[in-house]
């Protein structure tokens, strides 16, 4: 299976039956039960569902000044926008930053998910994920079986990089997010490299100077053995809002993987899904509302 977008593939419409959604939840979470092991590859839609939308009435509701000054869209592409000064980017992105990394600590939609696969017993489990705010963790998902391969909102690096190593931004974003004032925030907040004394930027894949440090090197291996463990046998390789601006990163794999293995899974939930045709046999889609799905998951685990 090459590593291109299908020609030729299977696709669920996200308007399928509530009866037809059902019967696949079921039928996913009888796979799941069985499993030798679990490999959840997450992506945004997940923390949209949980409530972490990027547009809408919550960016509206957190940015109604930027969006006025700057027509400001959505919150990812804000992420790029040229602000005018270094003091007005980081009053962006201190406030992006609390809202979608410090100030909801608590997801229930993650929570529930932590809940189905704990319930899996001796099941084993990894997590590999895109999303960069740190809710599995924060949520309960043990941090040994989780790989956040494009960074986290609470880190910083030099923007050099002059070294490998990232540090916490948390107090000094909450202060940036605490005195902002006009869109900007005082220029003594300015966050600096504390070796090299050049500027701070986030610890985030954007472009080529994205620093992988020891921890990020650490859960990379520690996902690498747990795929090579499990090459063979029954794994369920669950893909849960999923698109397509990292495809190679998840989607891509798990397809991949799947069609290596007869005995594999391919799982999705997501809005809207496509898959391979060479794997349709040994996929599960579960398409439509991700918060609906898990819950209903949830309650077929609990009875």
């Amino acid at each position: 299976m090459s590593s291109t977008r299908p020609t030729n593939r299977s696709t669920a419409p996200s308007w399928a039956p509530t009866a037809e959604r059902s019967e696949a939840i079921r039928h996913l979470a009888d796979v799941a039960e069985r499993a030798d092991a679990v490999v959840v590859g997450a992506g945004s839609g997940l923390s949209a569902a949980a409530g972490l939308a990027y547009s809408g009435p919550r960016f509206q509701h957190l940015f109604p000044d930027f969006i006025d000054t700057f027509g400001l869209t959505d919150m990812y592409s804000s992420g790029f926008y040229p602000f005018p000064t270094p003091e007005h980017r980081w009053a962006y992105w201190s406030r992006h930053i609390m809202a979608n990394r410090y100030e909801e600590p608590v997801l229930p939609l993650y929570q529930d998910l932590r809940q189905i696969l704990d319930g899996l017993g001796g099941t084993d489990c990894f997590v590999i994920t895109t999303n960069v705010d740190h809710a599995f963790a924060r949520n309960g998902f043990d941090e040994s079986r989780l790989f956040a391969t494009q960074g986290d909102y609470g880190l910083w690096q030099c923007s050099v990089p002059c070294h490998d190593g990232t540090w916490s931004n948390e107090s000094a974003v909450r202060e940036m997010a605490a005195r902002q004032r006009d869109l900007r925030i005082p220029s003594s907040l300015l966050p600096v490299c504390p070796r090299c004394g050049e500027p701070a930027a986030m610890n985030l894949r954007v472009d080529a100077t994205f620093v992988e440090d020891a921890h990020w090197h650490a859960a990379a291996e520690r996902y690498r053995r747990f795929l090579s463990r499990h090459e063979t046998g029954r794994v369920l390789y669950l893909e849960v809002g999923v698109g397509w601006n990292t495809p190679s990163l998840i989607k891509f794999p798990f397809w991949q993987r799947t069609y290596a293995n007869a005995s594999a899974t391919f799982a999705t939930l997501n809005l809207e899904v496509e898959i391979p045709r060479q794997i349709a046999e040994r996929s599960i889609v579960v398409s439509g509302d991700i918060a609906a799905s898990i819950e209903t998951w949830k309650a077929l685990a609990r009875s």
